[in-house]
């Protein structure tokens, strides 16, 4: 079952049939427990219409309204190695290797509502970095009481140079305007997601494919559950929150992302997230 929300209303699909929800409000429509059976009993008394799929081609918005975005880093070994390397100049290579064996995980704020965009919008790289990167990540939505709702497709723009620069230098790598990209739905599973689940990257330029690559989920060193628990511990989230949960896909060093670049990421059973560069 997918989730979208949309300019007219939030649309529900499941089994290929499109559904208009009765609720208007984003945050009470998705905080709810157990939902996957909340909304197979709310599509019980909605009509089906095949037309409800037009308002997601037109007027998709990013499925978020109150709620924060978190990330996880290094929870991939090609994001370690990738990490490690960029910051040696620094001498914060060292801390990247730690964290990645470490018990607590690297967890931090990604970005407030209104910095985030969904698919079909532009994301940002910033003006006074030279070595920017998108980093396809599952993002899990967490609802308040801490249980994973569903997953949604993420894009954790990062500025690697400045990151490379000084690890204390991450907010600013990490936290800007239009620097997370979240969508095209939340899909909710009435099971968790399957470890061999595929996320696929593409980057085009001129229409022309610079970079693709694949992984499995099932190369994160962490599970879903123990990033969740680390996040909740001393944090409270009224409306449920988003989690991305590392990238295990990274461009080569000589790439860097230039305006008018798409980025495409794909998740099984998801759909996919599409993304164009724009520099403010």
């Amino acid at each position: 079952m997918k989730i979208y929300k949309t300019l007219q209303g939030f649309v529900i699909e499941h089994e290929s049939q499109f559904y208009i929800s009765r609720h208007i409000d984003w945050d009470l429509f998705v905080n709810r427990e157990d939902l996957y059976f909340e909304l197979q009993r709310e599509i019980q008394l909605l009509p089906a219409a095949s037309e409800y799929k037009s308002l997601i081609d037109n007027g998709l918005q990013a499925p978020i309204q109150s709620q924060e975005v978190w990330a996880a880093g290094v929870t991939y070994l090609k994001s370690r190695n990738a990490r490690m390397e960029e910051s040696k100049k620094s001498g914060g290579d060292n801390f990247y290797d730690r964290v990645y064996d470490a018990d607590r995980p690297e967890i931090f704020f990604k970005a407030s509502p209104h910095r985030v965009v969904g698919s079909g919008q532009n994301v940002r790289i910033r003006r006074d970095s030279k070595w920017n990167v998108p980093e396809p990540e599952l993002t899990l939505f967490i609802n308040s009481k801490g249980q994973i709702s569903g997953y949604t497709v993420g894009n954790d723009m990062s500025s690697r140079d400045i990151e490379g620069e000084n690890p204390l230098y991450l907010p600013q790598a990490k936290t800007y305007d239009k620097s997370a990209a979240i969508g095209p739905c939340i899909a909710i599973f009435d099971e968790p997601i399957s470890p061999e689940t595929i996320i696929t990257i593409e980057i085009l330029r001129y229409e022309i494919t610079l970079f693709s690559n694949s992984i499995e989920i099932n190369q994160m060193k962490r599970k879903h559950t123990e990033l969740v628990e680390f996040l909740f511990r001393e944090s409270s989230f009224p409306n449920g929150c988003f989690l991305m949960t590392g990238t295990g896909l990274v461009p080569n060093d000589e790439f860097t992302l230039e305006v008018g670049d798409e980025i495409r990421i794909t998740i099984d059973g998801i759909g996919t997230l599409v993304n164009t560069v724009e520099m403010k």
